[in-house]
């Protein structure tokens, strides 16, 4: 059943999807037998059957993967677009591109924090053992020592992602901006984001009037999402972009700057922009990428400091010798 509540597909399997959809459109099989043989997990399948059944009734291809959640929002829009252009395939791969590098960052920074993710569970549960065998600490308290911390790092986790993702939609400057080392990165990835998805939409052929509104869903800082959206009416009086740029906060990237020009006067805004944010989408992943690299050996120099003052304050291993 089609809700929308439904949160969007991980980015892995948004990938696969936009990936089997562009395969299948360039097979030029019948619309309603190539979706037939559309498959994903067995928990998101049922996705795929709310679709089908809305577009047995009638319903719009790109609305109906909207309102099943098959598609985001945005991705709705494009694919809307794309289709009333002509062929929606190269707008399918452009996504599936899209996702598989977002997938591709995500697993990397898992992987990486898997390792002192699992030094710091065994420090859990190697700190108590010398209590254990002294018999200080019966099992029960040595099970109760060992969950105690990971469930309230669990709900410290869970408390502050609500609150990060409260705080980010909201009006003004969100928490990530003021995150230190990230919130200069977070700025450039919500900037990232706009331009990325503005420059898409005017690839399918979206008017710049239509398509900054949808843009403007991307940014997840209120703040950010403010200044941007003085560029819709600017626009609306008959000002280029390149001309409706200045005095927008936090758009002071040259390179962008000269990049909307070249693009205007080329008539090849769409390429120029997506040129632009693929750059930056290179330069925020060295970023990420190091973040990644570092934030491991931090974690790992902070568990081997605890495990060793654990261990040293409650006599290690080693027995208490009699005075």
């Amino acid at each position: 059943m089609c809700s929308p509540n439904n949160k969007p597909l991980p980015y892995r399997l948004r990938a696969e999807l936009y990936t089997q959809l562009a395969q299948m459109e360039n097979a030029g099989l019948p619309f309603d037998r190539a979706f037939a043989l559309l498959r994903l997990p067995k928990r998101f399948q049922a996705r795929v059957e709310a679709m089908r059944a809305l577009l047995a009734r009638g319903t719009e291809f790109a609305a109906a993967g909207g309102q099943c959640g098959l598609f985001t929002q945005l991705d709705s829009r494009l694919i809307r677009a794309a289709t009333n252009a002509g062929s929606p395939e190269k707008m399918y791969r452009r996504l599936a591109d899209y996702y598989t590098d977002r997938a591709r960052q995500l697993a990397v920074m898992k992987s990486r924090l898997m390792l002192p993710a699992a030094i710091g569970l065994l420090a859990l549960l190697v700190q108590p053992i010398p209590a254990l065998i002294g018999g200080s600490l019966t099992v029960v308290s040595y099970v109760w020592q060992v969950l105690r911390p990971l469930l309230l790092i669990g709900a410290l986790v869970y408390c502050v992602r609500a609150l990060l993702s409260l705080n980010a939609r909201s009006a003004g400057k969100s928490v990530y901006q003021r995150l230190p080392l990230y919130g200069r990165i977070f700025v450039r990835q919500n900037l990232r984001d706009f331009f990325e998805s503005l420059a898409l939409l005017l690839e399918a052929g979206v008017s710049m009037l239509e398509a900054l509104p949808a843009a403007l869903d991307t940014v997840m800082d209120g703040d950010i999402r403010s200044e941007l959206h003085k560029l819709r009416p600017r626009i609306a009086k008959g000002s280029s972009l390149t001309d409706a740029l200045p005095d927008i906060g936090y758009v002071a990237d040259e390179r962008l700057i000269q990049f909307v020009r070249t693009g205007e006067a080329s008539g090849k805004l769409p390429e120029m922009l997506l040129r632009h944010t693929r750059m930056e989408t290179e330069s925020i992943n060295g970023f990420l990428e190091q973040l990644a690299v570092w934030t491991p050996r931090v974690i790992y120099g902070v568990v081997a400091a605890w495990m060793a003052y654990g261990l040293l304050s409650g006599g290690g291993f080693m027995p208490n010798l009699p005075n």
